[in-house]
């Protein structure tokens, strides 16, 4: 099976390497604290997790996913990374990350942002529109009439094809949205946002529900630049 690479494991990271377990892959975790910090983690997940540093996890990785706040995704190290495919799980939140002009006014995607600061790698953007909540609970096998999509986008085509695969294996369709550039489509405060999954309602969170590609879709081309509106 093939091993993934976490640079972050808080809920989403953690979540992914759960899945990824579960279906057979091998995980190596990192986080900005140090490997001596995920010991609790890594015993939860048994003999096929592993604590590392990051450049340590990006190394080891078949499949990277980078799930860092977008304030230090300069730190997500580059030479490790060069040639692999590389899942980014980010969002832009100016209150947490501070302000990034060039989001503000849409002249890029925070996945392209990504993609610059690692040019030799194949950058797919994915995790990003889920709730950790809603992502663990979702999972089914292929063909299940209540198997759930997440939208992917990426400027590599063999690497989508490889994130296709390994959301498959961890009980997940995937729906292609286009080039990195349109990941905006599935960003925050957009439709396909948390809420294809969410069931409509009071409390938090709210009961996880199937999200269908017919969903998803009419989702991402409800989105709407804010230039635009």
């Amino acid at each position: 099976m093939t091993t993934i690479g976490l640079i972050g494991s808080g809920h989403i990271g953690s979540t992914v390497a759960r899945l990824a377990v579960d279906a057979g892959h091998d995980v190596v975790l990192s986080n900005s604290r140090g490997p001596e910090t995920l010991t609790e983690l890594v015993d939860q997940l048994g003999p096929h997790a592993r604590a590392a540093t990051a450049a340590e996890a990006a190394g080891a990785g078949d499949v990277v996913v980078v799930t860092v706040p977008l304030k230090a995704y300069r730190e997500v190290p580059v030479e490790p990374l060069r040639g692999k495919v590389v899942i980014d799980t980010n969002n832009y939140y100016p209150e947490r990350d501070g302000r990034f002009p060039e989001l503000d006014d849409e002249q890029t995607t925070t996945s392209e942002l990504l993609q610059q600061h690692l040019p030799e790698s194949r950058v797919v953007k994915a995790f990003n529109n889920i709730f950790f909540v809603h992502l663990a609970g979702l999972a089914r096998p292929a063909g299940d009439p209540e198997r759930s999509a997440l939208p992917i986008a990426g400027d590599d085509d063999a690497a989508k094809r490889t994130v296709t695969e390994f959301l498959d294996s961890i009980g997940y369709d995937s729906l292609d949205a286009g080039p990195l550039a349109e990941g905006w489509r599935y960003q925050r405060d957009t439709p396909a946002y948390v809420r294809p999954y969410a069931t409509p309602g009071e409390g938090f969170p709210t009961p996880a529900r199937p999200a269908t590609r017919e969903a998803l879709e009419t989702a991402l081309r409800e989105a709407v630049r804010y230039r635009d509106m």
